[in-house]
């Protein structure tokens, strides 16, 4: 009981010296104190390459704007959210309640995602999401501290459909794992290609992370659709690729999908995934100064190939550096703040992009052909693609 009178005690009297235009003793100290900064990314398991992606893109971008954020020293917090959304609320609380970072960076995946959102809405803290595309977050969930660097779930199949039509494919099959983000991609296609004039024959779909797709590719083959449209990713996008092609379909049925059915898994699947045309916010081969910039700096600082995640990361350190400078550190000046992320234009290697209403990214969704083991730049799906934010109270 005496703790939380001292809390409430001391919050008063911010407030009272907030509106007088007073500080009290110590409060100085503290601004001029370093910023707490706190990683809730996956360290460990099958999603702990995309999170060291994900904070070296981050700290990059920092460093490359000096190493502070409006002057202050940044002092560095990290869980390992383990990809467990059971523990989700439990590892934001260490940070925010712990740690009492003032900015919690994170995370890949959409459950633990749900977590984060929960202690960001209930705390008040800035949460910058590098990944997790859950709908939610940016709809329904939305808040004015948290937002979102990187994509919502259906925004690259939602710039698909229209390329698909416009290839003479009018009647497709949709395959993907049945689970959140393959229902959240699927509104994205449905929506796009159906708009364009194409009709979906069938929605094939199995449990997640289950890679027996014998049954479905034969299911396939017997429908000849004009064109397969899918969301896999990871190890499962590797397996259905090889599997696709030796189904006899590769050649006969063109397979599209999601930029995450390509997307670090080239070199598993092999010549299978040639000729795969896919739909993302980012390419390796993007021939812009910007990017190679960009890649060439990460590849020197960390002795690696930046990837996607490495993108988002790096976007998610340039947003918080421009709020940061706005305020000039003070990032309890939350008003400012927010008005300094929402209006933030981020000169990204993946190209510029701006923030929606709703604090999603309103970007370019490039169209990519596999040749080699590379995703090729063939044009330009969508330009300046915003999602929906349908929910969203702030719209």
């Amino acid at each position: 009981m005496t703790t939380r009178r001292l809390v409430l005690s001391r919050s008063a009297a911010v407030i009272g010296a907030a509106s007088t235009g007073l500080l009290l003793p110590g409060m100085a100290q503290a601004q001029s104190g370093k910023v707490r900064v706190g990683f809730m990314l996956p360290y460990t398991g099958t999603f702990a390459q995309l999170g060291v992606a994900i904070e070296n893109g981050v700290r990059l971008a920092i460093d490359q704007q000096g190493g502070k954020l409006g002057g202050r020293e940044i002092e560095w917090f990290k869980v390992d959210d383990e990809s467990d959304p059971s523990k989700g609320i439990e590892n934001a609380n260490k940070l925010v309640q712990r740690d009492k970072v003032d900015v919690l960076i994170g995370t890949v995946h959409s459950g633990v995602q749900m977590g984060i959102q929960k202690v960001a809405r209930d705390s008040g803290v800035l949460s910058l999401i590098p990944n997790a595309g859950v709908h939610a977050a940016t709809r329904g969930l939305c808040a004015p501290n948290v937002f979102r660097t990187s994509f919502s779930n259906s925004q690259p199949t939602r710039a698909l459909g229209a390329a698909m039509v416009a290839k003479g494919h009018k009647k497709a099959v949709w395959i993907t794992w049945k689970y959140a983000a393959g229902d959240e991609a699927f509104e994205g296609f449905k929506e796009s290609y159906t708009a364009a004039g194409g009709t979906i024959v069938k929605e094939l779909g199995l449990p997640f992370p289950n890679v027996e797709f014998q049954a479905l590719l034969t299911e396939i083959a017997a429908l000849k659709p004009d064109a397969v449209a899918c969301f896999f990713a990871g190890g499962g996008a590797a397996k259905f690729i090889k599997d696709y092609a030796a189904a006899g379909l590769k050649g006969k049925i063109p397979l599209y999908g999601s930029g995450f059915l390509t997307e670090g898994v080239l070199d598993a699947a092999g010549p299978a995934a040639d000729g795969i045309v896919t739909t993302m916010h980012y390419s390796d081969s993007l021939d812009t100064p910007r990017n190679k910039a960009f890649r060439l700096a990460y590849a020197t600082t960390f002795k690696a190939q930046p990837d996607v995640y490495a993108v988002q990361g790096y976007d998610t350190g340039l947003l918080l550096v421009q709020g940061a400078n706005a305020v000039k550190g003070d990032l309890s000046a939350k008003p400012a703040l927010y008005k300094a992320l929402e209006s933030a234009v981020i000169d990204s290697p993946r190209g510029k992009w701006t923030m929606s209403k709703a604090h999603n990214p309103v970007q370019d969704i490039y169209l990519r052909v596999v040749e080699n083991k590379e995703n090729k730049v063939i044009g330009v799906a969508a330009k300046a693609l915003a999602d929906s934010g349908a929910g969203c109270k702030m719209v």
